[in-house]
C-alpha cells in the first residue's frame, strides 16, 4: 500500500545497467530507440509514514500465509484424486438389537451372536432372527462356528470357562456335549481356546484349572451324526416324562421373533453320539540342568522319533545354562529395570495340518485327502514345535510324532489355506 506522487513530468531512461563509456568513440554502443524505456514521474510511490507501513506488512504476511495454506490444500487435494478410491458398500439390511453382543461369529447363511443367558442364531440375508438358545445362567464370552457343508458345529463358551458343543443341520439344533462341565464347581476348568479341523473331523479344545494348562484333543464322529438326525431315534426315559418346551404367556412376542424365512427348533430329545477323547498334550518340562551320570544314559532315554528330539535328553549342566542366560541377558536387555512380558502359558497356539511332503508320517499310516492327520502345537517360551499324529487311539502314548526345533522361543505361527 502507497501513494502516488503528483505529476512532475517525464523522462526517457536506458534499459539494464549503466556503464562507464570507452574512452575510444568507435567503441561506443549505438543508440537505439528499444534501449531506451518511458519512465513517468508520476508513478512514483512514497512510502507510507507509521503506523501504516507496519499495517502494511501485517496485510501482506497474512496473504502469503494464506496462500501457503491454499497451496498446501491444494496439493493434498491433487494426491487424494489421484489415488484409487475405496469401493464403499452400505449396508443392505439392518438389524436392531435388544442388547450388546459379547461375541459373533458367521457360518454358512447364518450369524451366531452370543449374549446373555446363551446365543441367538440370525438369519445372514434377511437379518432376522431364527432361533435363540437362552438356557444358561451366565452369559456367553465367545463363540465358535465351523461349516462342514450342509452341517455348522457351533461351539460358545460361557463366563464359567464352559464349552458346549452343537450341531446345526437345517432346521435342527442339538446339544452334543459340554466339553468340561464338572459336576464340583471346585473342580472346575477353564476353556481358554478352541480349534476345529477342516471338514471337523477332529477338535481341540485348550483348557486350564487348578494351575494347569493341557490340550484336549477329540475325534468328531461327523458321519454318525448325519445319520442320527436324519433317521432320529429318540432316547426316552420311562423314569421321566419329556415336556415339551411352552412358550411363557409373560414374556412379549416380538415382530423380529414373528418375521422370520425358517423357524429353527431346538432338539433336545434326541442324543447324538459323543466325541472321542483321543489324547491329552500337557507342556513340554521347563530345560534344565542334567541329571544323568554319563552319556550312555542319554541315549538309552532317547526314543525313536521320526524327527529330531524336543531337547529333553542332553548333558548339560546348571552352571552352563547359567552363564549362558547370563550372557543372552547382558547382551539384549539394556534396561535391567524393564520388565519383560511373557506370554501366559494358556495363549499356546495348535494348527491341524493336512498331509504334505513337510509332514513325515509313518508308511503303514494312510489319511485320506482332505482330511487332517496332524496337530501341530508350539508353547509360549518354547524352541519348539511339536506334532502330534491325529492317528492313534486313546490308549496309545501321547509322544510326538517329530519336532521342529528353533534357535529361539518361537513367538508366532501362521497357516497357509493349503496347510
Amino acid at each position: 500500500m502507497s501513494t502516488p506522487r503528483g505529476s512532475q513530468g517525464s523522462s526517457f531512461m536506458r534499459k539494464g545497467v549503466l556503464e562507464v563509456p570507452s574512452p575510444t568513440e568507435k567503441d561506443w554502443p549505438k543508440d537505439d530507440e528499444d534501449d531506451y524505456v518511458f519512465f513517468d514521474l508520476g508513478e512514483e510511490v512514497d512510502p507510507l509514514p507509521q503506523p501504516y507501513r507496519m499495517i502494511n506488512k501485517m496485510v501482506n504476511l497474512l496473504f502469503d500465509k494464506c496462500w501457503e495454506v491454499i497451496q498446501e490444500r491444494e496439493a493434498r487435494r491433487k494426491v487424494e484424486f489421484s489415488q484409487t478410491q475405496p469401493t464403499t458398500y452400505a449396508p443392505l439390511i439392518e438389524s436392531k438389537l435388544n442388547k450388546m453382543p459379547n461375541c459373533m461369529a458367521i457360518s454358512q447363511d447364518y450369524v451366531f451372536i452370543g449374549g446373555a443367558k446363551g446365543f441367538s442364531i440370525y438369519n445372514l440375508y434377511s437379518a432376522k432372527r431364527v432361533y435363540g438358545w437362552e438356557k444358561l445362567k451366565v452369559d456367553v464370552t465367545s463363540i465358535w462356528a465351523t461349516d462342514l457343508g450342509s452341517e455348522i458345529l457351533i461351539v460358545p463358551v460361557d463366563e464359567m470357562g464352559i464349552a458346549r458343543l452343537f450341531y446345526f443341520y437345517k432346521d435342527g439344533l442339538f446339544l452334543i456335549k459340554a466339553i468340561n462341565e464338572v459336576d464340583d464347581a471346585s473342580k472346575q476348568t477353564t476353556c481358554v481356546k478352541v480349534a476345529i479341523s477342516q471338514g471337523g473331523g477332529f477338535a481341540a479344545f485348550l483348557l486350564q484349572g487348578a494351575g494347569d494348562t493341557w490340550l484336549d484333543v477329540y475325534k468328531l464322529p461327523k458321519e454318525s451324526w448325519l445319520k442320527e438326525v436324519e433317521h432320529p431315534q429318540p432316547a426316552l426315559n420311562p423314569k421321566k416324562k419329556v415336556r415339551q418346551p411352552q412358550p411363557n404367556p409373560l414374556e412379549p412376542v416380538t415382530s423380529e421373533d414373528l418375521e422370520t424365512d425358517m423357524m429353527v427348533c431346538f432338539r433336545g430329545d434326541i442324543k447324538l453320539s459323543l466325541p472321542v477323547h483321543i489324547m491329552k498334550i500337557k507342556p513340554p518340562k521347563p530345560v534344565t540342568g542334567t541329571t544323568f551320570k554319563s552319556p550312555l544314559e542319554i541315549f538309552a532315554k532317547v526314543e525313536d522319533y521320526y524327527g529330531l528330539g524336543s531337547g529333553q535328553n542332553h548333558f548339560i549342566k546348571d552352571s552352563q545354562w547359567e552363564q549362558q542366560a547370563a550372557i543372552f541377558h547382558a547382551s539384549y536387555r539394556k534396561d535391567p529395570d524393564t520388565a519383560w512380558e511373557e506370554e501366559p502359558l494358556s495363549m499356546a497356539t495348535f494348527h491341524f495340518l493336512l498331509p504334505s511332503s513337510m509332514i513325515a508320517m509313518p508308511a503303514e499310516v494312510k489319511s485320506p485327502s482332505g482330511v487332517a492327520c496332524v496337530l501341530g502345537i508350539h508353547w509360549p517360551g518354547n524352541h519348539n514345535f511339536y506334532l502330534y499324529s491325529l492317528h492313534r487311539t486313546p490308549k496309545d502314548k501321547v509322544d510326538p510324532e517329530s519336532v521342529w526345533p528353533c534357535a529361539a522361543p518361537i513367538t508366532i505361527s501362521q497357516l497357509s489355506c493349503t496347510s
